[in-house]
């Protein structure tokens, strides 16, 4: 049986391509949650007009893959310390949320900052907000970093680094080697 995560940790493209390299992730879809617009246009949820944020909606297998081994793997590739805002990406569509679909979900994401936290000296500031309508991106953003981002100059600069950080922490739970 499939399970969720939805996970806003900056640009989905970013957070996309480390997720689809997690064993046991069946999918990886990348869309917008938490605003306040029906049906959100790309342009408008990166110009902060519609509230949303830029999240991915990981389908796993729980079997293979433990929810908080997830919220695990999100806290080690994006910096939750930085309230709305990713490196250059600025703006509340660029904050790090958990939208936890159960009460377990949100239980465990508690414990994941919690974890986090732990191991920082800045706070965490990363929401744990409701699951609300989840609105799937524009077709050319899924599975970016495959298609489009390997020649795009911002994810060259900020998608092989958060690779190499997921190999080195959690190398059991990755599928390749090769960034």
């Amino acid at each position: 049986m499939t399970e969720y995560a939805t996970l806003a940790g900056g640009c989905f493209w970013c957070t996309e391509a480390v997720f689809k390299d997690v064993i046991g992730v069946q999918s990886v879809e990348s869309g917008y949650i938490g605003g306040t617009v029906d049906d959100p246009e790309y342009r408008s949820v990166c110009n902060g007009d519609t509230g949303h944020a830029e999240a991915i909606r990981v389908g796993f297998d729980p079997a293979q893959v433990r929810y908080a081994d997830l919220l695990d793997i999100f806290f080690a590739t994006h910096d939750a310390t930085q309230l709305n805002r990713q490196g250059n990406d600025v703006g509340t569509q660029y904050r790090s949320a958990i939208f936890p679909e159960t009460v377990e979900q949100e239980e465990q994401a508690n414990q994941a900052i919690a974890r986090a936290q732990a191991d920082q000296s800045k706070p965490i500031v990363t929401t744990i907000e409701p699951f609300d309508r989840w609105w799937p991106a524009e077709g050319y953003h899924q599975d970016y970093w495959e298609t489009s981002g390997r020649s795009n100059p911002y994810c060259l600069a900020v998608i092989p680094p958060k690779l190499q950080k997921l190999r080195k922490s959690f190398a059991a739970q990755v599928r390749t080697q090769l960034a």
